[in-house]
């Protein structure tokens, strides 16, 4: 990592962090972003940047490219949807060999998610797995036409409305909108789900949601 980035982020105040879970409190000789705090604070300057207008679009050139062939030390796991336009490098400003991104339809999970997360967080020591909703899913907009119409889903389809619909039928009575009570009730859920698995007993699991208007993210609770 840059230094500059590290000297930001060392002067970066994370009192605003006090929801995180808690975590041990990183060795004063350990880098910067090998702890989930100062992870998670990074992604957050990052998406400010990208929410006003100010990316700097970071970690993308060729003397980068060339030593990142050698290894990755990437400093979050970014477990999200593959909507076009929900790329996280982009919306967090990071660059190459920054973040490790899973991306399925409606963030679902499945063994080789799984898999892909463990990888991320034992073999390469990442500290921090974000799991990123967004409003307006379409695999949610899509398990909920089904609910509502009861029209057969085709192929593999099954797969993501089997996973939301639990969501989806916890929610249905709540007042507002559906889809992003839906969302917001399914990204929690698999935050919960890896936080509940062993394999991931060692890191920070945190579940947000972007906003497709404002490209802002938040942290769910």
């Amino acid at each position: 990592m840059a230094s500059n980035r590290r000297a930001f982020l060392t002067a970066t105040a994370v009192g605003a962090l006090a929801t995180v879970p808690a975590a041990a409190a990183p060795a004063v000789t350990e880098p910067p972003l090998s702890d989930p705090r100062t992870a998670l604070a990074e992604l957050l300057a990052g998406n400010h940047r990208y929410a006003t207008g100010r990316s700097r679009h970071p970690h993308e050139g060729d003397r980068l490219r060339h030593t990142l062939a050698g290894s990755q030390h990437p400093f979050a796991v970014i477990v999200g949807c593959i909507d076009s336009r929900v790329p996280p490098e982009l919306i967090f400003d990071q660059g190459l060999g920054d973040l490790l991104c899973i991306r399925t339809a409606g963030q679902v999970l499945d063994e080789a998610v799984l898999a892909s997360v463990q990888y991320g967080v034992e073999e390469l020591r990442i500290p921090l797995v974000l799991v990123l909703g967004h409003e307006r899913c379409g695999a949610v907009a899509a398990t909920l036409e089904h609910l509502r119409t009861g029209a057969p889903v085709p192929g593999h389809l099954n797969l993501l409305v089997d996973e939301i619909t639990p969501s989806a039928r916890r929610t249905r009575a709540l007042p507002g909108d559906w889809a992003e009570h839906t969302m917001t009730a399914h990204t929690r859920w698999v935050r919960d789900a890896i936080r509940a698995d062993s394999a991931f007993a060692g890191s920070t699991v945190l579940a947000a949601r972007f906003d497709l208007d404002t490209g802002r993210v938040t942290l769910l609770p």
